[in-house]
C-alpha cells in the first residue's frame, strides 16, 4: 500500500495563511496540520509507504514530517527542481508500485483509502477518481437563448450541480511511464488525454465528508468542524 502526497503548491489562494508556512503544514482547528491528519488516516489504512511531491518550503515539511516512523509507516520525498503542476512530479519517482493512491496534501476527507485502492485494482482500471457532489448557486437569472436570439425559457437564481474531482485517485504504474519525464502535467491533462485515448477511466462517488482547504473561507470552516471531525474520525 504506496501512496503519493502532492505537497508542492504555494497555496496562493490561501494567503495569508500561507505566507510563512506551506499549506499542508497549516493547522486545522488551531492543533493539527492538515498533513498530519491526512498521515494518520493512510497510517490507519494500512499504508506502509508514503512519498511526498514537495516544492515550496521543501524543508519544513521534511522537519514536521521525518520518516514516518512516529506514525508507523515510511516517508520519503521527491523534490521537484521547478514546479511540475499536479501530474508531473509523478514521473520523477522511480520505483512506484503497480497501482498506488495519489492525493493532495490539503485535504479533509472521510474517505476509505484502503477500499478506494481495492475497488481500483479489482476494476483493472487505469486511473480512479474519487468524486463529490456539489452544488454552485447562481446569483443571476438565467435565460435560455437559441440561435436567433429567441428566448425559449427562463429560470431564477438556478442552482447547478457537478461531479468534481476530490484531489483523490489511483493510478497504474503504466500511465505515469507513457508521460514525458520531468514535463510540466496537470490532472486536467492527464483526464482529456485519457478519455482521448479510451482508457480504463472510472469515477467513484463519496458520499461522506470532504473539503478542499483552498479558500480562506474553507479553512474557516474547517477550523469549526475540526473538533468534531478529531472526535469521530478518533484522531
Amino acid at each position: 500500500m504506496r501512496a503519493v502526497i502532492l505537497a508542492g503548491g504555494r497555496g496562493t489562494r490561501l494567503r495569508p495563511y500561507t505566507i510563512t508556512l506551506p499549506k499542508p503544514l497549516v493547522p486545522v482547528g488551531g492543533e493539527m496540520p492538515i498533513i498530519e491528519v491526512i498521515i494518520r488516516q493512510l497510517s490507519r489504512a494500512g499504508f506502509e509507504r508514503l512519498t511526498f511531491a514537495v516544492n515550496h518550503k521543501a524543508n519544513l515539511i521534511r522537519a514536521f514530517c521525518g520518516d514516518g516512523s512516529q506514525w508507523g509507516l515510511q516517508i520519503d520525498y521527491s523534490l521537484e527542481d521547478e514546479p511540475l503542476s499536479t501530474t508531473g512530479p509523478l514521473t520523477l519517482i522511480d520505483d512506484l508500485p503497480e497501482n498506488f493512491l495519489v492525493m493532495n496534501g490539503d485535504l479533509l476527507c472521510d474517505l476509505d483509502y484502503r477500499a478506494f485502492v481495492e475497488h481500483h485494482i479489482r476494476s483493472c482500471n487505469e486511473i480512479t477518481v474519487s468524486t463529490y457532489k456539489r452544488a454552485l448557486n447562481s446569483d443571476f437569472g438565467v435565460l435560455k437563448v437559441d440561435g436567433t436570439g429567441a428566448v425559449k425559457g427562463f429560470e431564477e437564481k438556478p442552482v447547478f450541480h457537478f461531479d468534481v474531482s476530490m484531489g483523490v485517485y489511483c493510478l497504474a504504474r503504466s500511465v505515469v511511464e507513457r508521460l514525458e519525464h520531468g514535463r510540466p502535467y496537470g490532472f486536467d491533462q492527464l483526464m482529456r488525454d485519457a478519455i482521448r485515448s479510451n482508457c480504463r477511466l472510472e469515477a467513484v462517488p463519496h458520499q461522506g465528508f470532504w473539503l478542499d482547504i483552498g479558500r480562506p473561507e474553507d479553512y474557516d470552516l474547517a477550523n469549526q468542524e475540526f473538533a468534531r471531525l478529531k472526535l469521530q474520525w478518533r484522531l
